[in-house]
């Protein structure tokens, strides 16, 4: 099976910027590019295949109907569906803070909405102003009812751990994690393919359609953790320096594995019978070859490896985030 290079599902938002446009070079009628699904078969914004046999189709036909759900390999065994696609891969850009908010575990989503899990995510910073900060869970432990008072009364974002963040930082954000994104920051997200937000403050700012956003109280207080987050911003290993690259283990959960690779001449890995690979390409620009299949690649480039597709090369100068399941 080839390679897949994806063209990603664009989003605008009220909060989003043009890095992904002037930066990334990505195209589109849109005023602003606040997302980019770079890997997505979910219904909301799904990657298309660019170039090669299947150019044009959509990455969830090309698994359904031309090479088989085989090729998300063993770990995703039984996964006969695309409903069964398991992670979804963005690149956001925040021109302004987005709205406090939290996700639902897998119990919870099946049980109330339209996807079928939860939404567990990772964040890797990119780049981000000398200033900027997240929100990630809260100063100190709080109940239910404290947390739901705390929203009606307007006193949230007195509760809430705010935690400065530097390029090359991780926030691991698992559901029920209350959380934000703010002001100047670039990242990439790894998560669940789910889209299931509940918002608890949004600045009292109105929507693209002029509306006030709608906010879900009921459905985040019952998923909250409401506690103080255990976890530092810093990657769960070490950078480790082979021949012609570096590579850096961001997160990883029963979900999926993220790795920054830092390529400077050459490198080379594999696509097991255990799982796909996604590479989407942060900076840089070199070649790729898997098999007879050789591509040329540049800064924003999503590339989907099918599962037992064996060895691959990539020849260049590059910063590449490397997620599987």
């Amino acid at each position: 099976m080839s390679m897949l290079f994806l063209k990603p599902a664009l989003k605008e938002t009220i909060w989003g910027g043009n890095r992904l446009r002037n930066d990334f070079k990505m195209q589109t009628e849109l005023k602003n590019i606040a997302e980019a699904w770079v890997l997505s078969c979910h219904e909301d914004g799904e990657s298309i295949v660019s170039g090669g046999e299947y150019d044009g189709k959509s990455l969830s036909h090309v698994l359904e109907k031309e090479i088989g759900m085989n090729a998300l390999g063993t770990n995703c065994e039984g996964y006969d569906k695309i409903e069964d696609f398991p992670i979804l891969i963005k690149l956001i850009d925040a021109d302004d803070r987005l709205s406090v908010q939290v996700h639902p575990d897998d119990e919870y989503a099946a049980a109330n909405e339209k996807d079928v899990r939860g939404k567990t995510e990772a964040w890797y910073i990119i780049d981000c102003d000398e200033d900027a900060e997240l929100i990630y869970g809260f100063n100190d432990d709080l109940t239910k009812e404290e947390f739901r008072e705390a929203i009606e009364n307007g006193t949230l974002l007195d509760k809430v751990n705010r935690t400065k963040v530097k390029p090359g930082d991780v926030a691991f954000i698992s559901a029920g994690t209350l959380h934000a994104i703010g002001k100047g920051i670039l990242l990439a997200e790894v998560q669940q393919s789910c889209n299931t937000t509940y918002r608890v403050f949004d600045y009292n700012r109105t929507g693209l359609d002029g509306k006030p956003r709608e906010l879900h109280v009921e459905k985040a207080v019952d998923v909250t953790e409401c506690t103080v987050p255990s976890q530092s911003l810093d990657p769960i290993g070490m950078p480790v320096k082979h021949d012609g690259y570096i590579t850096t283990l961001l997160s990883e959960c029963p979900y999926f594995t993220m790795t920054c690779v830092d390529v400077d001449t050459l490198y080379a890995d594999e696509a097991d019978e255990t799982s796909f690979v996604s590479l989407v390409i942060l900076d840089g620009e070199g070649t790729i070859k898997c098999g007879d299949d050789e591509r040329a690649f540049v800064k924003g480039n999503s590339i989907f490896i099918p599962a037992d597709n064996g060895s691959f090369y990539v020849s260049g100068k590059a910063k590449i985030l490397h997620t599987k399941v």
